[in-house]
């Protein structure tokens, strides 16, 4: 990419497009819709470049069919796309815990038997490039990096470690933006490891980065002089939080529907990306709404994370349907 340098210019951010199909054994139309006018209205914009912050796909951690959609999908845009993986895509966050099904809030979850796998995070690299990347681009270095990998032991997670580690020694720049999928915290650095198997403690589990994994990585970040952290996974944006002289910006999803909307009075819960402006004075970070914030319509399918063995594909709208890949977790 070229190294200008002069001159006022924008980048974009956006995250949780979750994109579906109907030959799948759940769709929800209004997310695609509602992705569908975000990304017309990103390709309308003089922007160098796009950050995508991971949740391209409904069921990619399933279907290898919904990474080849989303690739496609994001082709069509008149500037270069630099993505990372979310839960959605590569599956979710590393745990020990197996086996269990966890029942509260009248549902039932699968999460703890649907833990990433390397092959997984292999066949998404192989779409969409390196989960983990840094670059530099107009005096403004971009790091994007899939942290739930920490404590997998996993190679994908010791090239986490080494790419945050060799930060300070690479080129500086005027500017550092990282990109993340999880939040880092849910709301202070300090917070305990939260007990998965505890119905009141598993929405900060399932959304952030245990200890000792986050102090380590806010270490790094700190060390890189990362300026702005966008992250998303939540599908809730939230104001602003300064942490060590670094701005964490809590996104609006580009297409799926908000969650923990209840625990925040201010809750933003329109879709939407943000518009980033770069001027001599600094990075100016602007959510811009969708066109399009439809209800839902068309919807079926279960919610949460449930087994091939739970899917029924028989209701899938289009035809052919799709099959679970091979390496699925049953």
């Amino acid at each position: 990419m070229p190294q200008e340098t002069s001159g006022n210019w924008s980048f974009l951010h956006v995250n949780d497009s979750h994109m579906g199909s109907p030959r799948s054994y759940r769709f929800r139309p209004a997310v695609n819709k509602r992705w569908a006018a975000i990304k017309h209205q990103m390709s309308q914009t003089n922007a160098d470049l796009l950050l995508h912050g991971g949740d391209l796909t409904r069921d990619g951690d399933t279907h290898e069919f919904e990474y080849r959609q989303a690739a496609e999908d994001l082709e069509t845009l008149p500037f270069p796309v630099f993505v990372i993986p979310g839960n959605m895509d590569v599956g979710n966050k590393h745990t020990t815990v197996n086996g269990t099904k966890l029942r509260w809030k009248g549902l039932e979850w699968n999460d703890p038997d649907w833990n990433m796998t390397e092959r997984r995070l292999d066949l998404f690299s192989s779409y969409f490039g390196p989960i983990h990347w840094t670059f530099m681009h107009r005096d403004v270095r971009f790091t994007g990096f899939y942290a739930a990998v920490a404590g997998t032991g996993f190679p994908h997670e010791e090239r986490l470690w080494s790419l945050l580690e060799r930060l300070p020694e690479l080129p500086p720049a005027k500017h550092h933006v990282a990109v993340m999928h999880y939040w880092p915290f849910m709301e202070s650095l300090d917070e305990p490891d939260w007990d998965l198997t505890n119905g009141d403690e598993y929405d900060n589990w399932y959304f952030s980065i245990n200890p000792p994994h986050r102090q380590r990585l806010w270490e790094l970040l700190k060390a890189a002089k990362v300026e702005i952290l966008f992250c998303g996974h939540v599908h809730t944006g939230r104001p602003v939080q300064i942490v060590d002289g670094i701005r964490i910006y809590r996104t609006q999803p580009a297409g799926n529907t908000g969650q923990l909307v209840e625990r925040w009075p201010d809750a933003d819960t329109r879709f939407g990306f943000q518009r980033c402006d770069v001027t001599a004075e600094g990075i100016e970070v602007t959510f811009v709404p969708g066109n399009d914030q439809c209800d839902e319509f068309g919807t079926f399918g279960p919610l949460g994370h449930p087994t091939v063995n739970e899917r029924d594909y028989s209701v899938a709208q289009e035809l052919p349907p799709l099959q679970p890949d091979a390496d699925a977790l049953s």
